[in-house]
């Protein structure tokens, strides 16, 4: 987590100084398409902003949390109720909102670009998830506890808030499967995990800790008898989930648990098939999905374990039939892939002690169960796309060495051994025109609130941005083509609009 203090020291909330006892948290959304957490800060530091103050608040485009009050300090993020004010407990942080929604009444919205308002979420939600961990571990709260993290829309229902639905109302509507008590158990994992029972679970996405070779010895211990089929295919495990970002051995120690360790004794489905986790089947007599090759068989299943424990959008097309049938990231750990123990009740599987069930096949094939496999020797390679072997330049272990020769080298890429491109050399900075609509937009000697100003200001007009940085005080700053020679003239880019 990047936290950064940027304290509303002109909002009358701040010079008011009155403190409390801290006894809780409330997690509120900015209720407006606004990702940038600078055009809140900049707006509210001022003497007429007087109806409103919050602790935080958390950047949709990086994540990153500003404090703008001192923890301990009574903010104005709440309103009050019929049984009081959250202000007087609890610390306020706002999460900023994706830019492509559109409100349209009330807390209901409409949205052009759900995978890039999903992303917005996902950064915001566990940006405060690490903060609230935190701010638990400095006022000895627990997460867990009646009333202690709440939403803005908790608050209310409890008498203690103004009446608003967020952030709930966002989660919801994006289909972004995250609720409140989900965070709050987040929350104590993050803390620790003691109480929690999430430190010493098993995440669905990473990198898989077992080999091939091992899977194949594991599963030809187990039926000696497997088809040579199947040993061909392990391998798909590893790559297929190394493309979606999902652990490929919990993948096949799924297909294991699913069909009897590829006996397919008892098993709704046939290997003719290839389908290793029982998809689509529902109930008793159904056949289940078919598909055309072991590789899409694989595939699909290692997409439906992504929808269960990421929201992350797929990396390859969706060819996972029962995929928008899923809660996103509702079962985040393999021991909450079955429904009854899903915090949630949602799951791959209603049998009591599925998850349970896959860890103990997985903790039999060697070395995986510390996850203490070294990892296969990786190569890097330049090339001008994955498919010109012909164009390679070399092939690195070293990854930095790789890039340099990219940089060296323009209109090449490094690849992974998956042809996944990892690095491309960045394109030339071109200049582009801005639109500035205030007549004050202080011009500075450098990138930031923190280097003087000039004197001058932009005026109203259209000026040339030959050069862009980060800085202090705004999302992004931008130096004017008048003062490029001695790059002694930038103004915040926030207050200014590409044509």
């Amino acid at each position: 987590m990047k936290l950064v203090e940027s304290i509303l020291t002109r909002n009358p909330c701040y010079t008011a100084g009155r403190k409390i006892t801290v006894k809780g948290l409330m997690l509120h959304s900015v209720g407006c398409p606004q990702p940038k957490a600078s055009v809140f800060i900049n707006s509210w530091n001022s003497p007429a902003h007087d109806t409103s103050c919050v602790h935080g608040f958390i950047d949709g485009n990086d994540g990153t949390v500003y404090q703008t009050l001192p923890w301990n300090h009574r903010g104005w993020h709440c309103g009050s109720g019929s049984k009081g004010s959250g202000n007087n407990t609890h610390i306020g942080v706002e999460m900023c909102e994706p830019a492509c929604i559109r409100y349209t009444a009330g807390s209901n919205f409409t949205c052009s670009d759900v995978a890039a308002a999903k992303a917005v979420a996902k950064r915001t939600y566990e940006a405060a998830v690490e903060l609230f961990a935190m701010l638990c571990k400095k006022y000895s709260l627990d997460p867990l506890a009646d009333g202690v993290v709440i939403s803005h829309k908790e608050g209310h229902s409890r008498g203690n808030a103004s009446n608003h639905g967020d952030p709930e109302h966002l989660w919801t509507q994006l289909g972004a499967g995250y609720t409140m008590d989900g965070f709050r158990k987040a929350v104590k994992a993050a803390m620790g995990g003691a109480s929690s029972g999430t430190g010493g679970y098993t995440k669905i996405m990473g990198d898989s800790a077992a080999t091939a070779e091992q899977m194949r010895n594991y599963i030809k211990a187990k039926n000696p008898n497997v088809a040579q089929s199947v040993l061909d295919m392990v391998p798909l495990y590893i790559s297929e989930g190394k493309a979606e970002g999902v652990r490929g051995d919990i993948a096949f120690a799924q297909s294991c648990l699913e069909t009897g360790n590829f006996t397919f004794s008892g098993s709704a489905v046939t290997l003719s098939q290839n389908n290793f986790c029982g998809m689509g089947v529902t109930s008793n007599g159904v056949k289940g999905n078919s598909f055309d090759t072991p590789q899409l068989g694989i595939r699909a299943q290692v997409q439906h374990l992504k929808a269960y424990a990421s929201t992350d959008a797929l990396k390859n097309a969706c060819i996972d039939p029962r995929f928008k049938y899923v809660t996103r990231g509702c079962a985040e750990y393999v021991e909450w892939l079955g429904q009854k123990e899903n915090p949630a009740g949602k799951g791959w599987a209603a049998g009591a002690g599925y998850g349970k069930k896959i860890l103990s096949i997985l903790k039999g094939i060697p070395s995986t169960a510390g996850g203490t496999s070294k990892p296969a020797e990786a190569w890097y390679r330049v090339r001008k796309s994955w498919a010109d072997t012909s164009s390679q330049k070399g092939a690195f272990k070293s990854l930095e060495n790789a890039k340099k020769c990219a940089d060296e080298n323009q209109g090449y890429s490094v690849f992974d051994e998956t042809g996944k491109a990892v690095y491309a050399r960045a394109a030339a900075f071109k200049p582009y025109l801005v639109r500035v609509s205030i007549p004050d937009l202080n011009i500075r000697k450098g990138p930031g609130t923190d280097h003087a100003k000039t004197g001058k200001y932009t005026g109203i007009g259209t000026f040339t941005i030959v050069e862009e940085a980060d800085g202090k005080g705004a999302s992004r700053w931008g130096l004017l083509k008048s003062y490029q020679s001695k790059r002694n003239g930038w103004v915040s880019l926030d207050y200014a609009k590409r044509v």
